[in-house]
């Protein structure tokens, strides 16, 4: 109790905004993001997924390069002849920060555990059937259906185990306040706007290069920047971080006055067209919708450049990419659609755009894209912009109340699968209308004769096969347009020249234990 209040006492200065009283040992990384549960049951924001990487281990993960490799798990999932189980070996001699045992039956505990009251169990749930202990080392997955990217699956943070002696009694509840894991770090303090991490003495791997880190919430992107240029904080996450506040520590760094990093793209901001409801649902119009967007307009008046414009919805560096899937900018093509549709010779198409009123940056995306409409196609189609706050939008999603959202959606973890059936998938459909499924949750109400089944084979498939059935899904996606990509983001963070160079590993967290601190001589060394 004394160390978690002195710790909050040093934290409470820098909370406040003035220069806080450092730790000489930790290092403080600075975000936007409030934490108010760190049981991997609840996780689903960034922020939770950056803090678990510190705390726990997955059993693959994504190195930096992209490569998937073994953490807790000593080799790949071994398949049956059917693909319908996979035996998984497991890591001898690794404790929990509780001391106890990591073993199969741990691991088991905490898959069963997640599939039953995980806010995102259903990305186990809907893909393994049961999960078996084998061996005292050995777990065997029972897969409702051959699922290829199943070692990218298993390399999600929420998936970590946690210790079953210290959630005997949250089996199917969630621990909140606690993390007992066995990763790295050991968690020292807890609160909402602030986590202490501590290196974990009996770590089984290998030892993180600083003595400790203190992440952090401030409440604004004001506050983050200052804190940053005032070097109240050594580094610095660009999540919630304004636009042109990003820029200018861009700038900073590309003179050499900070160390800059950036991560694998993870986040597509899209907008979602409502399609089994007038006007949308006409495919000519929202092919003409799709030709109205300047992508290169919204990048540089928006996002300044630093987001790059996406015609796809899958990161350009994952397999299945097709960066020209959706159509370029076309005036000329656009109104000559609306024209078809009877628009443009005295009679003007309306169409209600709503963004996010929480978010700066999307109401700066809706009120670019009406002017740009009104400059270039205004006597075809005009947007009615509005904002809604967040929770409230995605509550409207499934109840097709919003003709057209503006959004993000980012991926759990680093494949196509992820990014297409939480979009596309509709377990209930008429003929193009979805009635029940993700395509519902998503905004779009739309499907295609056939297109479940092929997303389905596609998570069946390896290989070129695989790759070339998801470039012909997100062409026949395009070609119906219920979705309009807009731009692709990257995580960023910026450090002092004090601190090492930062990076992110190939799900997009900072690998918080290559952080240190430098001497002073190092530190002026380019």
């Amino acid at each position: 109790m004394a160390a978690g209040l002195a710790t909050l006492l040093l934290a409470l200065p820098l909370l406040a905004g003035c220069q806080p009283t450092r730790s000489s040992q930790s290092l403080i990384v600075a975000t936007k993001s409030r934490i108010d549960s760190l049981d991997p049951v609840q996780a689903s924001r960034i922020g939770v997924m950056q803090v678990l990487s510190g705390l726990g281990d997955p059993l693959y993960a994504i190195d930096s390069n992209g490569r998937l490799v073994p953490r807790l798990a000593t080799a790949l999932p071994l398949l049956s002849g059917d693909g319908l189980r996979a035996r998984i070996p497991l890591r001898r001699g690794v404790l929990f920060h509780d001391g106890t045992r990591f073993d199969a039956a741990a691991m088991a505990f905490s898959l069963r555990r997640f599939m039953a009251i995980g806010t995102l169990g259903y990305q186990l749930s809907e893909r393994v059937q049961s999960v078996r202990v084998t061996a005292p080392h050995e777990i065997e997955l029972v897969l409702k259906r051959p699922f290829s990217p199943l070692p990218r699956l298993l390399s999600a943070i929420f998936l970590t185990p946690v210790s079953p002696t210290a959630y005997r009694r949250h089996r199917d509840k969630p621990l909140n306040d606690r993390f007992v894991g066995t990763g790295p770090y050991a968690l020292a303090f807890f609160s909402g706007q602030q986590q202490r991490l501590k290196p974990w003495p009996r770590y089984w791997g290998r030892r993180p290069a600083n003595e400790g880190i203190d992440l952090v919430t401030l409440s604004n992107s004001t506050a983050l920047f200052g804190a940053l240029r005032s070097g109240e904080v050594d580094l610095l996450l660009n999540s919630g971080l304004e636009m042109d506040h990003q820029q200018a520590l861009h700038q900073d760094a590309a003179a050499g006055r900070l160390r800059e990093a950036i991560g694998p793209s993870q986040e597509i901001a899209l907008v979602s067209l409502l399609s089994d409801q007038p006007p949308l649902n006409r495919p000519g119009l929202r092919q003409a919708v799709a030709r109205s967007l300047d992508r290169d307009t919204i990048a540089r008046r928006v996002t300044l450049r630093l987001h790059s414009p996406q015609r796809q919805l899958i990161p350009p560096a994952l397999p299945g990419s097709d960066p020209t899937a959706w159509p370029a900018y076309d005036p000329a093509g656009a109104r000559a659609l609306y024209r078809q549709a009877g628009y443009c010779r005295g009679r003007v198409l309306t169409l209600p755009l709503t963004y996010r009123s929480d978010i700066p940056t999307d109401r700066l995306f809706a009120l670019t894209w009406q002017a740009q409409l009104r400059r270039d196609l205004g006597d075809c189609v005009t947007l009615e912009v509005s904002g809604m706050e967040s929770t409230t939008a995605y509550s409207q999603l499934d109840k097709g109340a919003l003709t057209m959202l503006f959004y993000d959606w980012i991926g759990d973890y680093p494949d196509a699968e992820n990014f297409l059936l939480p979009l596309l998938s509709c377990s209930k459909a008429e003929g193009d209308r979805c009635l029940k499924g993700n395509s519902v949750l998503g905004g779009s109400f739309w499907t295609a004769p056939g297109l479940e089944a092929e997303l389905q084979r596609s998570s069946q498939l390896e290989g070129p096969e695989r790759v070339a059935l998801l470039v012909a899904i997100q062409r026949r996606v395009a070609a119906a347009s219920p979705y309009l990509p807009v731009w692709l983001s990257a995580p960023a963070a910026w450090g002092g020249r004090d601190l090492s160079q930062p990076r992110f590993d190939g799900s997009g967290r900072v690998m918080l234990g290559e952080l240190r601190r430098l001497s002073a001589v190092g530190a002026r060394q380019p």
